[in-house]
C-alpha cells in the first residue's frame, strides 16, 4: 500500500509579515535602497519547509480584497488595522514572480481571505485521501484540524516548526473537538481582526465557558446560570456573541478546486529564480535555493557561497556549512550531470571565468624591478596576507599590489623575522611615499600590521569599506558583499585555501604559492575596481569632504589608539570577582527565601513559573510567542518598585552579567605581547556615525550602579610616571539641539552656565531656580533627554513617578516653554519626508526609507530617527574632529601622552605627569573648539590613578 500523499498549504501573508517583522530592527536593504526583508523572510521559511518535509504537493494561498461576507456581516471587521507597510506591498509582486518561476501554484480568490482558501482546499484534499498541513503561525486555523488536517506552525524565529494535530489543539485550547475553537474565538474576540467577542470575556473565561457549555449557543441558552456583572454583560451581548462566532469561522465553500496535478511539486525554472534573486542581491538565498532543489554543482557551490559579513576582510563564512543543510534532490537522478551548463549561464563572475594576470614576484632582481615600477605609480591598491586576524599577533605572509584592473602582483614573505624585516625595508619607500595614494579595504588592519614592522603608511588613503559606509550606511560593507553587489563577482573563499575554523584549519603559510597569489591579488584587484565605483558615489552623495577630512584621518588615529592599548589591574579584578560572587550568593539566598524554594534564576521558564504561577504577582502576565511567561528586563523593571523579589532578581542579573562580561572576561583579553587590553574601534557599524567598541566592548561598561562603576577602577595608567585623564563633553546633545533649533531660552541658559535640567524644571514647573526640588530636576532631565528620542507620555510615566496624565502635561508644558524646539522637530520630519534623509552638522546622511510609510509604527520609528540622528550624529562628528586635532597636536609636540579610549562623549588619555599642565588646556581647547555652534561646547576634565577616579 502506498504512503498517504501530503499537501502543504502556505498562508502567504502570515509568513510575509512574519518575515518582515523578523528583520524590523535590522532591515535587509540592498544597494538600490530596496527593503527586501519581507521577501527574504518569506523565502527562507518556504525553502525551510521544502527542505524539511519534501512535500508531494504544495500551494501558496493569498488574500485578495479582504472578506466580502465578513465585512457585510460587520462593517468594522479588520477596520482597526494599520496600513500595510510599503516593504510588504513591494514584496508581494516579487514573491509571486518567484513562486511562478518555482512552478508553485498561487491560490487566490477575490473577496476571500487566505484562511478560507486554505480551509476549503484542506477539506477537499481530505476527501480524496490527502494529509494536509497548513503552514501558518495563525492559531485560528486550529478549528480546521482533523485526523488528516494539521497545523504546521513556525516557532519563534530560528526555532523550527511544531505540528498541531487533534491532541495538541485539545491541550492548547482545552476543548474536546477542534471545531470548538470557533466558539472559543467568538467568546474572547480578536483585537487584531476587530472581532468584538463577549464583553469581559478573556482567554481564561472563554476556556471555562467551553468546558461548562461546549458552545456559544449553549452558553447563551444558559445565561441564567451566570452571576453578577458577567451575567448582565453576556445576556446583553447575545447577538454580538453569535456575530463574533460567525466572523471567527473559517469558510469552507470558497469557489476553488483541488486538482492534484496542479499542486504537484515540479522542477523549478532555476535560471529564472536565480535571476530574480540576483536582482534582489540575495547571495545566500541563491545557495540555499540551489541546495534545496539539488541543483547545486561544483561551479555553483563555489560561485554562490555565502560570506561572513561581520568581518570586513574575507574570512571563513560561519554559516556556509549550515546553509541549505540536508541537501536532497526533489526530482531524483544526478543533478550535476544535467545542470552544469545551465548554472554557468547565471552564476557570477569568478577568478576562473574572468581574464586576469596575477603574478608572484621572485626574490632578488625581480623584486627590485617590481619596486622600481611600483614607485612610478600615482595610486596603488595593496592587501596584506597574514597569519592571524588579530593584528597584534599577525605576521606577514605576503603583500598583493594592483594598479591596473585585472592585473596585480604578489610578494611572498619569508617566515624568519629578520628576513621578513629585510624585505619590508625594500618596500618602505613605497609605503612612506607621501605622493602615492594607497587604496585598501579595512586599511586600519593593514596599518596596524605594518606598524609591527616599524613601517608607517603615509600619503593619501582610500578605504573602500569606509567609502561604502558613507554611501550606504545601512548595508553590510564586507569585501565579498561589495564585490557581488557592485561588480557581479564572487571572490575566492578563504575556506577553499585554509579550510573551516577549528584545529584542522591551515595557516596561510601552508597554502601553495600559486593559490596564495590568486587569492591575495584578487583581493587587491577587486578593491581597486570598487574604488572607481565609490569615488563617483561619494561625490554624488556630497560626502567626499566627510570622507577625506573626518573618516580617513580618524582611521589613523584609531589605529594608534588600538595599538597603544590600556593597562589593566588584574589583581583588583580578581578581588572584585570574589566580592561579586559573595553578593550574588546573598541575593540568590534572598530570592529563594522570597520564592519559598530554590530554582534556576537564570532560566526564564522557571523564573516565570515562580513569579506568575506560584507567587501570582500579576493578574494577566505577558507571554512570549512560545507560550512561556515573559521575564525580559523591561517587563520586570516595570514591576520592580512593587515587589522586592523582582528588585533582587534584576540586581542578581546585573551582577551576574557584570561578572561574566567584564570582571572575569577582561583579564583574558590582555594581549600577551603587550600586557595591555586593545579594543577594536569599528567605524562602519552605527548608522549615526558613532564609533562602536569590540573585543572588549569598553563603551557598554555599566556606570549607573556602584558595582558597574567599580569596573572602571581596573583601568590604570602605563606606570607610576603617568596618570589617567578623562575629558567629557558636558550635555553635548542638548547643546546641539538647542543650537540647531535656535531655542533662545535654552541657549541663554547654557551661555549663563546654568544647570540646564534645573533651568528647564524652573520654567516648566514655574518655580524660582533656587527652589527647584530634586524630583523636579530629575523629571526635567528625563524630558530633556527623552525629547531627543521622541519620548511619549507613556514612556515618561514609566521612567518617572508621574502618572500618564501628569507626564502628558509635563511634555505639553515643555513644548510651550521651548516652542522653537518643537518647531525644529517638525521641520526635521518634513525635511526627511521631502528628501529621504537627514544630516548632521558635517553633512553625514542618515537615510530613512520608511519616513513616508502608511504604517504608523514603522513611520513613527523613522520620524524619531529623523530627529535623533542629526543630534547623535553631530555629537559623533564633533568628537571625531576633536580626536583628529588632538592627535595632530600630540604628534607635532612630540608628547609622551597618548589618547587611549573614546567612550561616547568622553576621551581617556595616558598623560605623562610632567606634561600634565600643558596637556590639560590643549585637550580642553581642542575639544571645545572642534566645531562652532551657537551654544558653547563645555568639557569637564578629571585626573586620577584609575579611570573611575578620572571620570
Amino acid at each position: 500500500m502506498s504512503e498517504q500523499k501530503r499537501l502543504f498549504l502556505v498562508d502567504a501573508y502570515a509568513l510575509i509579515f512574519r518575515g518582515y517583522y523578523a528583520f524590523i530592527k535590522n532591515p535587509r536593504i540592498n544597494s538600490k535602497g530596496l527593503d527586501t526583508s519581507a521577501i527574504m523572510g518569506f523565502m527562507n521559511s518556504l525553502l525551510d519547509v521544502i527542505k524539511r518535509e519534501r512535500p508531494d504537493h504544495l500551494a501558496v494561498c493569498f488574500d485578495k480584497g479582504g472578506s466580502t461576507d465578513r465585512v457585510e456581516m460587520f462593517s468594522e471587521y479588520k477596520a482597526n488595522r494599520d496600513e500595510t507597510p510599503e516593504a510588504i506591498k513591494i514584496a508581494v509582486p516579487y514573491i509571486c514572480e518567484i513562486l511562478k518561476a518555482m512552478h508553485i501554484p498561487i491560490m487566490v480568490k477575490e473577496g476571500y481571505e487566505a484562511d478560507d482558501v486554505i480551509g476549503t482546499l484542506a477539506k477537499k484534499a481530505e476527501k480524496v485521501g490527502y494529509q494536509t498541513f497548513m503552514v501558518t503561525p495563525d492559531k485560528d486555523f486550529a478549528q480546521l484540524v482533523s485526523e488528516n488536517i494539521f497545523m504546521y506552525r513556525p516557532k519563534s524565529f530560528g526555532g523550527g516548526y511544531e505540528v498541531w494535530g487533534i491532541p495538541e489543539v485539545q491541550q492548547k485550547f482545552e476543548v474536546e473537538r477542534p471545531e470548538q475553537v470557533i466558539d472559543f474565538l467568538g467568546m474572547m474576540g480578536d483585537s487584531s481582526d476587530n472581532i468584538p467577542g463577549l464583553p469581559g470575556v478573556g482567554e481564561k473565561t472563554a476556556k471555562k465557558f467551553i468546558q461548562a457549555y461546549g458552545s456559544m449557543e449553549n452558553l447563551l441558552a444558559n445565561t441564567h446560570e451566570l452571576k453578577g456583572k458577567m451575567k448582565e454583560k453576556v445576556e446583553a451581548s447575545k447577538e454580538l456573541g453569535m456575530l463574533s462566532k460567525e466572523l471567527a469561522r473559517i469558510m469552507l465553500d470558497v469557489p476553488v478546486e483541488f486538482d492534484e496535478k496542479d499542486f504537484e511539486m515540479s522542477e523549478p525554472d532555476v535560471e529564472a529564480v536565480t535571476q530574480i534573486f540576483q536582482e534582489l542581491e540575495f547571495r545566500r538565498l541563491i545557495d540555499n535555493f540551489l541546495k534545496t532543489f539539488g541543483t547545486e554543482t561544483e561551479t555553483t557551490s563555489k560561485t554562490t557561497g555565502a560570506s561572513n559579513a561581520d568581518n570586513p576582510k574575507k574570512t571563513s563564512p560561519k554559516e556556509q556549512a549550515s546553509a541549505g543543510a540536508g541537501q536532497f534532490s526533489l526530482f531524483g537522478g544526478d543533478p550535476s550531470v544535467s545542470k552544469t551548463e545551465t548554472t554557468s549561464e547565471y552564476t557570477r563572475n569568478t577568478v576562473e571565468t574572468t581574464s586576469h594576470f596575477y603574478q608572484s614576484v621572485a626574490p632578488g632582481m625581480a623584486t627590485q624591478l617590481f619596486i622600481n615600477n611600483l614607485m612610478s605609480q600615482k595610486s596603488v591598491c595593496f592587501d596584506t596576507e597574514t597569519t592571524s586576524l588579530n593584528p597584534l599577533e599577525a605576521e606577514l605572509v605576503g603583500i598583493a599590489f594592483s594598479w591596473d584592473i585585472g592585473k596585480g602582483f604578489y610578494i611572498p614573505f619569508p617566515e624568519k623575522k629578520d628576513e621578513a624585516q629585510e624585505l619590508i625595508e625594500q618596500l618602505r619607500p613605497f609605503f612612506e611615499d607621501e605622493n602615492i595614494e594607497k587604496i585598501g579595504q579595512n586599511l586600519k588592519y593593514d596599518i596596524k600590521v605594518l606598524k609591527k614592522y616599524q613601517v608607517t603608511i603615509k600619503g593619501k588613503l582610500f578605504d573602500t569599506m569606509l567609502a561604502h559606509y558613507l554611501i550606504n550606511p545601512d548595508m553590510r560593507h564586507s569585501m565579498d558583499v561589495l564585490a557581488e553587489t557592485y561588480l557581479n563577482y564572487t571572490p575566492i573563499s578563504i575556506t577553499e585555501l585554509i579550510g573551516k575554523k577549528g584545529k584542522n584549519q591551515l595557516s596561510m603559510r601552508d597554502v601553495p604559492l600559486e593559490k596564495q597569489t590568486e587569492y591575495a591579488v584578487e583581493d587587491a584587484d577587486i578593491t581597486l575596481q570598487l574604488k572607481e565605483h565609490f569615488e563617483k558615489e561619494l561625490g554624488e552623495a556630497n560626502t567626499q569632504k566627510l570622507f577625506d577630512e573626518i573618516e580617513i584621518p580618524l582611521l589613523r588615529v584609531l589605529a594608534d589608539m588600538e595599538l597603544e592599548g590600556i593597562n589593566l589591574d588584574i589583581a583588583y579584578l580578581n578581588t572584585l570577582s570574589k566580592q561579586l560572587d559573595s553578593d550574588i550568593k546573598t541575593l540568590e539566598a534572598n530570592i529563594y527565601k522570597e520564592a519559598g524554594e530554590a530554582f534556576n534564576i537564570a532560566s526564564p521558564k522557571q523564573l516565570g513559573d515562580i513569579l506568575f504561577d506560584k507567587l501570582k504577582l500579576v493578574d494577566k502576565p505577558k507571554k512570549t510567542k512560545t507560550g512561556q511567561y515573559a521575564t525580559s528586563e523591561d517587563i520586570l523593571s516595570y514591576l520592580a518598585k512593587d515587589h522586592d523579589i523582582i528588585k533582587h532578581i534584576l540586581e542578581y542579573r546585573g551582577l551576574a552579567k557584570l561578572k561574566s562580561t567584564y570582571v572575569d572576561a577582561l583579564p583574558l583579553q590582555v594581549a600577551p605581547s603587550t600586557g595591555r587590553v586593545h579594543t577594536d574601534y569599528m567605524q562602519t557599524v552605527a548608522a549615526t556615525g558613532r564609533l562602536s567598541s569590540n573585543n572588549p566592548n569598553l563603551q557598554n561598561i555599566p556606570i549607573r550602579t556602584e558595582r558597574g562603576r567599580q569596573v572602571r577602577k581596573a583601568f590604570i595608567p602605563k606606570n607610576e610616571d603617568y596618570t589617567l585623564l578623562a575629558a567629557d563633553y558636558s550635555q553635548i546633545e542638548l547643546r546641539i539641539i538647542a543650537a540647531l533649533s535656535d531655542e533662545e531660552t535654552m541657549i541663554e541658559a547654557f551661555k549663563n552656565g546654568e544647570d540646564i535640567h534645573a533651568s528647564t524644571a524652573s520654567k516648566v514647573f514655574n518655580v524660582p531656580l533656587n527652589e527647584v526640588t530634586r524630583e523636579q530636576r530629575s523629571n526635567a532631565k528625563t524630558v530633556n533627554f527623552g525629547i531627543i528620542y521622541g519620548v511619549s507620555a507613556f514612556g515618561l510615566s514609566n521612567q518617572t513617578n508621574l502618572s500618564r496624565s501628569e507626564a502628558k502635561e509635563l511634555i505639553d508644558t515643555y513644548y510651550e516653554t521651548y516652542p522653537k524646539l518643537k518647531s525644529y522637530i517638525g521641520k526635521q520630519v518634513d525635511f526627511a519626508r521631502d528628501h529621504g534623509y537627514v544630516q548632521t552638522v558635517l553633512g553625514r546622511r542618515r537615510y530613512l526609507k520608511d519616513i513616508n510609510s502608511r504604517n504608523a509604527v514603522v513611520r513613527g520609528a523613522a520620524e524619531r530617527n529623523a530627529v535623533n540622528a542629526p543630534i547623535q550624529g553631530s555629537a559623533a562628528d564633533i568628537i571625531k574632529v576633536a580626536m583628529i586635532n588632538i592627535h595632530k597636536k600630540l604628534e607635532a609636540g612630540h608628547y609622551k601622552t597618548k589618547m587611549l579610549l573614546q567612550v561616547h562623549d568622553e576621551l581617556v588619555f595616558d598623560v605623562y605627569k610632567p606634561e600634565l599642565e600643558h596637556i590639560k588646556p590643549l585637550i580642553k581647547t581642542e575639544m571645545e573648539s572642534a566645531f562652532k555652534l551657537k551654544v558653547p561646547l563645555d568639557v569637564d576634565l578629571d585626573v586620577g590613578d584609575n579611570w573611575l577616579e578620572a571620570h
